[in-house]
This record gives structure tokens, sequence and C-alpha cells, in this order.
């Protein structure tokens, strides 16, 4: 065993010898070929220009070297104007786009200027229609537009000018003309209160047409008439409703409750009359048929019984009566109330 150590050093020497002697050949093969890569790229190469004239030739050394550099450079280059093209061509079409969105802007910007000049036409109209539909109710104007000390009516949007700031005209006039809509609301308010208090009151009183749907003519008026049986002059105490026919319905012409139904052969036959509030009572004779009973309250509008020849009757017709308190008073008044309501307001 003792005796194997000298032979394990001796293969191990020349391992590392071989080993040695092969790292430097190889160092020595890269170092000669790049000794070999260098001599050729330094070595000088000469590029004779000879021109057609008599003038003298001209002789260009340049080496392998740095003929690579130029043809790298110019390679570069034209790398760079490739780039540089494409980007600009990228950079028209975005310019392109950018500028039809700009005219579309300009073009949507022109067509709301229009419409806000029509806006301002109307409302002109508006503030018009307005001051006078409170002038006819009777309700206070003075605080209806903007600023009203300073003169700052609806009238003024069209005397406003560029503002130093630079905001637009139209902006300026919608701002205005938002501030004066905000100023009648409370007015308009006032109209919808007023309206709806006429409303009601027009629902307590006999109204409307004491047939459904507007339908018949007065073939006989309140007051003094000719009694179409006996030929003598007497006070007519009602108006006489006809639609040439029997069955038509009859409606209440106010909200109230019924006090009597009753049948009177020598006159009104079958009949009902209802009681209102504010004192008022309504008288419906001749019926054909009853659809309301004592005691039940009824609804302007519901019906309460048909067009009937019943009693002293030259033929089917509605006597139709309107009483305050004991007083008689002629209902054609009253049938007109909501028609002259609407034209005061207009």
């Amino acid at each position: 065993m003792v005796a194997s150590i000298p032979g394990y050093k001796k293969l191990e020497n020349s391992i590392v010898r071989k080993v040695s002697d092969f790292a430097v050949f190889i160092g020595g093969g890269v170092g000669m070929v790049f000794k070999a890569m260098f001599k050729a790229l330094t070595r000088q190469y000469t590029i004779v220009l000879v021109p057609h004239s008599e003038k003298s030739i001209f002789n260009l050394h340049i080496t392998l070297l740095s003929f690579l550099c130029i043809i790298f450079v110019l390679a570069g280059a034209q790398v760079a104007l490739f780039w540089y093209g494409t980007s600009y061509n990228k950079s028209g079409r975005i310019i392109s786009n950018t500028d039809d969105r700009l005219r579309e802007t300009q073009a949507s910007l022109d067509q709301l200027r229009d419409e806000t000049a029509h806006l301002l036409r109307e409302a002109r109209g508006f503030e018009t229609a307005l001051s006078g539909t409170l002038s006819a109710l009777g309700t206070d104007v003075t605080g209806t537009t903007p600023n009203a000390a300073s003169g700052g009516d609806l009238s003024s949007f069209f005397d406003i000018k560029e503002t130093p700031e630079g905001i637009l005209q139209e902006v300026n006039d919608v701002r205005r003309l938002a501030g004066y809509l905000s100023s009648a609301v409370e007015p308009l308010r006032e109209i919808g209160a007023l309206l709806n208090s006429q409303s009601a009151l027009l629902t307590e009183i006999p109204s409307i047409w004491p047939i459904k749907g507007g339908i018949g003519h007065i073939s006989f008026f309140f007051g003094q008439n000719e009694n179409p049986f006996t030929g003598q002059y007497y006070i007519h105490k009602g108006i006489d409703l006809s639609t040439y026919r029997q069955g038509d319905p009859i409606v209440a012409t106010a909200d109230g409750q019924v006090v009597t139904i009753d049948f009177d052969y020598s006159g009104f036959g079958n009949y009902v009359i209802i009681k209102h509030k504010h004192g008022f009572y309504t008288r419906y004779a001749h019926m054909l048929t009853i659809r309301v009973k004592s005691g039940q309250r009824v609804q302007q509008g519901e019906v309460i019984g048909y067009i009937g020849n019943t009693g002293l009757s030259t033929g089917p017709h509605l006597h139709y009566e309107v009483h305050i308190g004991s007083d008689v008073v002629d209902p054609y008044k009253y049938l007109n109330i909501r028609s002259t309501l609407a034209r005061t307001i207009r």
C-alpha cells in the first residue's frame, strides 16, 4: 500500500501537466485567432478613384475595421431614418384625426349656439306669457326676474357682451336663463295653488253640464216664458235640456249629498235634489229612472239617473234648477263658470 503512493503522485503530476499543456495550446490558438483577426481588420486597403478627366488619381487608404464601422454607422442612420419616418407618419395621422374631431366639435358648438339662440327667443315668449298670466291672476310679478333692482330681466339677455374672462356669451346667457327660470318657480307654484283651490271650488258648486258627455241643448230657458200647457206666462225656475230621446245619463253638477228623492205626478215626475256646499241646491226632474239613494254622497260628474218624460212634460228632457238658500237662480250662469275662467287665464 505504501509502495503505491509514489505511483499515484506520478499519475497526478502527469494529468496536471497534460491539462496545463492543453490550456496553453488552446490559449495560444485563441490568441493567434484574435491576432490574425486584428491583423486582418487593421490591414490597410487602398481604394483608387480614377477620374475620366486629366485630374490626378485619388487614393483612399482605409482599414477593414474602419470600413465596418462606416457600414455600421450607415446602417444605424438608415434605421434611425426609418424610425423617424414611421413616427412622423403616425404623428400625422394623430394630427389629422385631432383636426377632424376639432371640426366636429366646432360644428357641434355652432349647433349649440343656434339652439341657445332659439331657446332664448322661446324664453322671451315664456316671460311674456308668464307675466300676462300672473297679471290676470293678480299675482305680484316684480320678483320674477333675477336682479330686478338692476334691470336684469329676460330682455337684457340679448344685450350681453363678451365677458373679460373669455367666457362664451352663450354660456353666460344660459346661466342667466337658468337664474330666471329658478326665480319663476315660486310664481308658478302660486299659480298651481290658485288653480288647485279654484278647481276644488268648482267641484263644490254646480259648474258642469248636467248631461254626461256635454250633449244636448237648452230647449227652455230660465225666467219668464209661456206655459206650453196653459198658454199663460209664468216664471220658469230652471232650464230644460233635451237630447230628443230618453235614457241619456244625468250627472251631478257638483259634489254633494242627496237630500230628496220623490215623484210629482202633476209636475216634476221623478226628481232628485242634491245639497252642496256654500248654500247651493240642485234639482233634476222628469227622470226616467234614478240611480242614487237619499242620504248618499255623490261627486261631480257621477251619474245619478237618466233622462225621461215623467210627470207633466211635453217630451223627453231634463228640468234642471239651481238654488242658493231659498232663492232660485239661473243655472246657465254657473254652467259657464269654467269657460269664463279659462278665457280669463288665457
